[in-house]
């Protein structure tokens, strides 16, 4: 069954670059290939987060066609490969995307922008859409690197953001449909004063059957952020090559978590705080992130934040967490970029280790 849904992929594909192939006599055309490489090591053995290895490629290659100076059709494939897995590609996807652009949006429908890995740099931001860790683990970014559903790009003189909706699964007999949808922006106040703004909803439901609990879980996070460079998703600033950049973020979260909604008394509120500092300069990094939670629980979440333990029970009390790391970036061609970090943990009273090794190529050629 596989072979065949590949072999069927593949046909639509040769189709769609004849269809693309003809197309592009009239209108602008644009080649692109990218992928992700990662190496994921977490040391961990706590009541909270097991330990994993994660280690493979996602690779991506699309042709657009330029309908307008506004309007691109993306059409391409794209993959995930585990190393070591027995399957070639853990999963095969098509890159369908419609691309309208004005002024400063970009407005996406189909297949997203995402992971954002390797941009900005470092481990404790490469989540698919550069969220904090307690709102959206990091590694989704490779356990998860393909999206597809509406996304909402803009890049203002003082406001910035992504914000985007994801199908992750449709309704089913056997299973309730799921999706996630979120905002990450920043507006710049005054100086190096900015105002983030972060939100992250998970929620299974759907009518057509009634396959298992409706679920919600929602989080939200604001605060201050002290930088000389506008916090966004997109490349370091190039003053950070000359100076050292420090950034001070510091944030307020609350959390609203509903495992069943015909269990009410199940649903629990919880909050936290999220500190993280930061030096930057040239291709070095150093952070260091602290946090305090108090029954703070949600879906998708990196489970070193949550209250709650990995046989599902409750954690009641404070939640401790501290982290340290560093990161270097090699830049090996205009396109291409290698991240590798290390970063020490403290779970509660475990002090553990972990390391990662990322690469992002990047290609994209016009044509006439």
């Amino acid at each position: 069954m596989r072979r065949c849904r590949v072999a069927v992929l593949a046909a639509m594909l040769v189709c769609a670059w004849g269809c693309v192939h003809i197309a592009a006599a009239q209108q602008g055309l644009t080649v692109g290939a990218a992928a992700i490489f990662y190496g994921d090591n977490t040391e961990f053995r706590n009541p909270f987060r097991e330990g994993e290895t994660i280690f493979g490629a996602a690779p991506r290659l699309d042709v657009g066609v330029e309908l307008s100076d506004a309007v691109t059709l993306s059409i391409g494939v794209w993959g995930n490969q585990r190393f070591g897995s027995d399957s070639a590609f853990e999963s095969v996807r098509p890159v369908l995307t419609l691309s309208v652009k004005g002024g400063r949006s970009r407005f996406l429908f189909g297949t997203i922008e995402t992971p954002r890995a390797g941009v900005p740099a470092g481990p404790d931001r490469t989540g698919p859409h550069g969220l904090l860790p307690p709102l959206q683990r990091e590694t989704l970014a490779f356990d998860r690197p393909y999206e597809a559903g509406l996304q909402w790009l803009f890049d203002g003189r003082r406001l910035r953001h992504d914000a985007w909706l994801h199908w992750q699964r449709i309704n089913t007999p056997a299973a309730r449909e799921r999706l996630d949808g979120g905002i990450r922006g920043s507006w710049r106040l005054a100086g190096p004063l900015s105002l983030p703004v972060q939100a992250h909803i998970v929620h299974e439901g759907g009518q057509l059957f009634a396959s298992g609990a409706v679920r919600d879980s929602v989080a939200l996070a604001t605060g201050l952020v002290l930088s000389a460079v506008h916090q966004h998703p997109g490349p370091p600033h190039p003053a950070c090559r000359l100076q050292n950049c420090v950034t001070l973020e510091l944030l307020g979260l609350w959390s609203h978590d509903t495992p069943d909604r015909e269990f009410p008394e199940r649903t629990r509120d919880g909050a936290g705080f999220f500190g993280r500092a930061a030096l930057e300069r040239r291709h070095w990094r150093l952070h260091l992130i602290a946090w305090r939670g108090d029954d703070f629980i949600k879906d998708e979440g990196d489970a070193n934040y949550l209250s709650v333990r990995r046989d599902g029970t409750r954690y009641r009390g404070v939640r401790d967490y501290a982290e340290t790391g560093i990161t270097r970036t090699f830049r090996i061609a205009p396109d291409a970029v290698i991240e590798a970090s290390f970063r020490f943990h403290r779970i509660e009273r475990h002090y553990e280790y972990s390391y990662r090794v990322l690469a992002v190529a990047r290609a994209r050629g016009r044509i006439r």
